[in-house]
């Protein structure tokens, strides 16, 4: 919905990009509030929560070493270099684990799941699959959806499009189980505010409705090769700017079928994103 060009470039071409710092700080919070609910109710302190950040970074460096060059390019306003560029990025990271205390004492919660892996297959036979951060179920049985985000809440023209992943999700869980949750939840760690939304049937079906014409969209653009660029301000961050013609870059040609690109019957689901 953002680029359909920029879509081909990441799940039909599959072309790599360098995660950003915000993206990789998002991944590192995100790890740092889910190893906070491994521990006793009680021991869920922000004290406690600080304290895993450094092990969670050591662990995400273990995983993908190249993560180690991240700041290489960076240079911090002060003139500190590498060094202070990376402890400026930790500071924000610790500031939003600090926040999201504000926000919810998770002493009181006990989540019936993290990162939970849903998927279910609607009757026109697509696929739909994701990652909900954090499932929360009342003893009465009414279900909360709960996302992390370490950006700022989004001005309220544009809460709507920040809430299709969650009803995404919502879609799915109606689905599988036959029961709309109760509430949506996004956590914009950012800048502390909570954006909250009820769903109904009508909003999941309207939802279903969307993902379906999306998904029409998407197999006439493999028919017919053609995936058109939509520029924004967004651009100014895109990996790919140099090969979009709209700033002057030449497409490379399509994967052949068979070498790597989505194939028909690729799962449909939104895209992690914690900007």
């Amino acid at each position: 919905m953002t680029c359909p060009l920029l879509y081909r470039f990441r799940v039909i071409d599959r072309i790599p990009e360098r995660p950003s710092a915000a993206q990789v700080r998002g991944t590192l919070v995100h790890a740092v509030l889910e190893r906070l609910f491994d521990m006793p109710a009680a021991a869920r302190t922000p004290a406690a929560a600080l304290e895993l950040l450094g092990p969670e970074w050591e662990r995400l460096l273990a995983e993908e070493p190249e993560l180690a060059t991240l700041f290489d390019d960076e240079e911090a306003g002060d003139g500190a270099g590498v060094e202070g560029a990376r402890e400026e990025w930790l500071a924000e990271a610790r500031a939003m684990v600090e926040r999201y205390f504000a926000l919810e004492d998770p002493r009181r919660l006990e989540p019936a799941s993290r990162e939970l892996y849903v998927e279910t297959v609607l009757e026109s036979g697509l696929q739909l699959r994701g990652y909900i951060d954090r499932l929360d179920v009342a003893p009465t049985g009414e279900v909360r959806v709960v996302d992390y985000k370490t950006g700022r809440a989004p001005r309220a023209d544009f809460e709507a499009r920040a809430l299709f992943q969650m009803k995404f999700y919502a879609l799915v869980l109606w689905r599988l189980h036959g029961t709309v949750p109760r509430l949506l939840q996004l956590m914009y760690l950012g800048n502390g505010e909570i954006l909250r939304y009820a769903p109904d049937e009508a909003d999941l079906r309207a939802t279903e409705r969307k993902v379906e014409a999306l998904w029409k969209a998407i197999r006439r653009a493999m028919d017919s090769g053609e995936w058109r660029e939509r520029t924004s301000r967004l651009c100014d961050w895109c990996d790919h700017k140099q090969r979009c013609p709209s700033f002057g870059g030449v497409l490379p040609p399509l994967p052949s079928a068979g070498a790597g690109s989505a194939a028909e019957g690729e799962p449909l689901g939104p895209e992690r994103d914690d900007l």
